[in-house]
This record gives structure tokens, sequence and C-alpha cells, in this order.
């Protein structure tokens, strides 16, 4: 019921805000950005990041500690308010930090994502008000949907772990203006000419539509990149990217000092995105590695590695230390923020390699060569429209256990699906509707009930395959 009355909702929003004329549209943007605002950067942003920009600096056994003792702290609030971590012993009372994580963390078991997403519920703690929370939802990388729920708080930390890094690079608030490249639906698909971006006047956030990325139009985002006022870029690499190899294409890159840097997360930045992108801006590229679950904050530093917001989560590996110390194996991730849903544990899915030895740069704590995300393919539109990141199809669809996009040909893509209980003509029809949404009415959406989604022989999971829509350079 919850889930149906969600997608009404959406889709009323949705045909309202389309119909609307494009300054009321920004001034939509902008009441959005209002409340988006005000949830990230409120007095507990504030204070957190202060404090973290001190802890930054801190030892590797001063951070252990402070892991401690969030740890046990919430291992104590799960043990008493969230029903699935009731049976949980109690926390180690080890002194040492390092030996006390290790205890507590070797009497909990892995969380596979396939139990959180059958009983959900489970995990909410008891003691916290439901309309006190943040709540939200995510595709997870098999495009099966997951219910989510947070505090205000973890929001905020959240935000604190990018914001520290971002400081760090010169951007000093949020409020500086910035071009945003995600996935949000704010142009209507069936607009064929500029602007494809609307405006956020509040957080001064130019938001530029990912769905609208036709050779063609590339040139009026080329135009808008070097006319509107920004500090920084943020979003999807394979969004920027397309951009960036358009600008090199046409020989019109940003001229120095245009922007400070660029941030990319959501997606696993590939080195040859990096390097079209920092030519085409400009500016360095950091990256970031976070989850919708908000289990786990890596930040990047200026030679390229990620390093583990240890304030903000505990982060493990599964396999066994080579020659030189470091360690490659799937991620299990603890969220030291999470209150309202703990995850302790999470198996989350990917794929990192801890290094063995510190960084350069000198910031101490875990340390990250790499992490293997997320890696897909655009699809190609009839009408030459790359686009990215289509997760979002799935975020509402909780009758699907997993999904798959599959693209032979410019003209149709095969959505392989495998149903949960409740699956019906009307979860199909809703599926097809976001796909149009975001894909146009031309291209052929062929839906096709499986068993299973065969793995890449890495044993990963591919969200997108196509033969007509990857980027190479």
């Amino acid at each position: 019921m919850r889930g149906r009355r969600e997608r009404t909702l959406k889709r009323l929003t949705d045909q309202t805000y389309f119909a609307l004329p494009i300054l009321v549209q920004n001034w939509s943007c902008t009441a959005a950005g209002y409340a988006r605002f005000r949830s990230r950067f409120g007095n507990h942003f504030q204070k957190i990041l202060r404090e973290w920009e001190e802890s930054v600096q801190w030892p590797t056994e001063r951070l252990l500690d402070l892991q401690r003792r969030r740890l046990r702290a919430l291992i104590e609030h799960a043990r008493s308010h969230v029903p699935y971590y009731r049976d949980l012993p109690e926390p180690s009372r080890s002194e040492d930090p390092a030996q006390a994580i290790r205890e507590m963390l070797s009497e909990i078991p892995p969380l596979e994502k396939w139990v959180y997403r059958d009983q959900p519920e489970a995990f909410l703690a008891r003691d916290l008000r439901r309309s006190s929370l943040v709540s939200g939802y995510t595709s997870g990388t098999t495009g099966s949907a997951l219910p989510l729920w947070c505090t205000p708080e973890a929001l905020a930390e959240e935000y604190a772990s990018v914001w520290r890094m971002r400081r760090s690079c010169g951007v000093t608030s949020p409020r500086e203006p910035n071009l945003t490249f995600n996935g949000s639906m704010i142009v209507p698909f069936d607009q064929n000419e500029p602007p494809f971006w609307r405006t956020s006047f509040y957080d001064r956030r130019t938001l530029f539509s990912v769905y609208h990325m036709a050779p063609e139009n590339l040139r009026a985002y080329i135009d808008a990149a070097h006319r509107l006022p920004a500090r920084y870029v943020e979003g999807y690499p394979s969004a920027i990217h397309l951009v960036a190899r358009a600008m090199l294409q046409e020989g019109r890159p940003l001229p120095p000092g245009r922007v400070t840097a660029v941030f990319t997360s959501s997606e696993s930045l590939l080195a040859f995105q990096r390097q079209t992108i920092e030519k085409a801006f400009n500016a360095p590229v950091r990256d970031r590695y976070g989850v919708s679950e908000k289990c786990v904050s890596m930040t990047e530093c200026e030679h390229g590695f990620l390093h583990v917001d240890m304030e903000f989560g505990i982060v493990e590996v599964e396999g066994e230390p080579d020659a030189d110390g470091s360690v490659t194996g799937p991620l299990l991730v603890t969220g030291l923020s999470g209150d309202a849903t703990p995850m302790l544990r999470y198996r989350i899915g990917d794929v990192g390699t801890r290094m063995g030895k510190p960084c350069a740069c000198g910031r101490l704590g875990d340390v990250f060569e790499h992490v293997d995300g997320r890696i897909e393919d655009y699809v190609l539109t009839p009408d030459g429209r790359l686009i990215g990141r289509l997760d979002h199809i799935f975020k509402q669809q909780y009758q699907v256990a997993e999904a798959q996009i599959l693209q032979e040909t410019p003209s149709a893509i095969d959505i392989l699906l495998v149903p949960r209980e409740g699956y019906d003509d009307a979860s199909s029809a809703l599926l097809i509707k976001e796909a149009r949404a975001r894909l146009g009415s031309e291209i052929e959406i062929r839906i096709r009930i499986v068993d299973h989604i065969p793995r890449e022989p890495n044993g990963k999971f591919r969200a997108v395959k196509s033969k007509v829509g990857t980027i190479y350079d």
C-alpha cells in the first residue's frame, strides 16, 4: 500500500511539474533546493564538519578509538530497539580499540542484501518516530528496490564527509554556484530545444538533464558550461564525460581557473573518463565512494586514492593480505551513523583493494587503491542520445527482485526482470512509463520475465549491457 501511494503521488507531481512554464519549473527546483539544503546543512552538519576537519589529522589509533566508541553505542542501541539485532551479544568492553572492534564484529554474521530486502521493517529502530526520519530508496546494484530510512543527523554526517573533501579542494560552501549532472528528471524528455537545464536559485545550482545528451544538443551544454556561474562541477562521471568529450572535440575546454574542481560519485569513475574530464574542465577530479544505505564513505585525495571516512563507518575486506600487506576482496561495511536502521557488516556487493602502506598524502587510517563498483554501458536512443545511470526506473519497484537492461540495436531494449510476489500488469506498466520518461517514445521496450540474471565472468552484476552504447574515449 505504501509503495502504491508513493507511486501515485510521484506520477501526479511529475505531471504537474512538466506542465509548468520553464520559469516556474526553475522556482519549483528552487523550492526543492531550499528543502534539500535545510535537511542537509543545518547546525548538526556544521558541528560535525568542524569536528571532522580536526579529526582528519588524527593518528590511526585515535580514529580507531572513536570507531570503538561509536560501534559500541550502535550495538547497544540495536540490541535494545531493533528487532533483527535483539539477540546480539553484549559489545566488547576491551579498552584496546583494534581488539574491541575485532571482537564486536566477529560476533556479527555478515548481512546480505536479500535479508534486508525481504524484511526491512525488522531493521527499523522502534524508539524513533518514523515521521522524524528521512525516507528513501535505492535500486541497489541489481535493480531491486530497497526502502531506506535514516535520521536527519545521519544525513548531515554523510554530507560532512563530502564537504570535508570539497573544502580541502578550495570549495568552501554548499551555496557556491555549481553545475550538477545527476539523474533528476527536470526537463521533459520530448523537449527538443535548450535550455536542457533548470536552476535552483537558493543554493545556486544549475541542474543539467542527463537524458538529453544527443550529439546535436551537446553544443548547448558546452555553451552553458562556459557561460553560467560555477565554482565547481558535480555529478555522474558518465554524464560529465559526455560533455567533456564534446568540449575537446569542439576545441572549447574551459579556461584554467573557471572551476576549482569536478566532484564525481554514484558510478565507477574510469581512467579515460577522468583524463577527459580533467583536460576539458581544466580542473582536478575528486571521486567519492558512498552508498544510498549510508553505511560507508570514502573520499579521494590528491594522489588518487580513496580514504575511508572512519568517523562515519568501518570497512572490512573479505580476503587474505598479499606480501605487501594489501588485501583485495568483497567489502563488508558498517555505518556508524545508522541509528534508524543499523546495517552491521553489510555485504554491499562491491570489491575493493585496501592498501598495505600509508598514503603519500599523509592522511592516516584506512585507504583503498580502488573500489570496483557499478560499471555500466550507456543506452543509445533512436535519436542519438546517450543515457547512463538508469537505475532510477527501478527505485520504487518493490515487486522486482532483479533487473537488467540489454541493448543490441538503437531501436529497442530488453529489460530482463526477476519478479517478486505481487508483480503484475500494473507493475509492468509503471516500469515502462518510468523507462519512457528517460528514453522517449521511439524506442521499443520489451520486458522479459526470467528466473535469474547471469553475472559477469568476474562475478559482478551489470545493470546495463549495450552493444551500441559503450564509450571508451
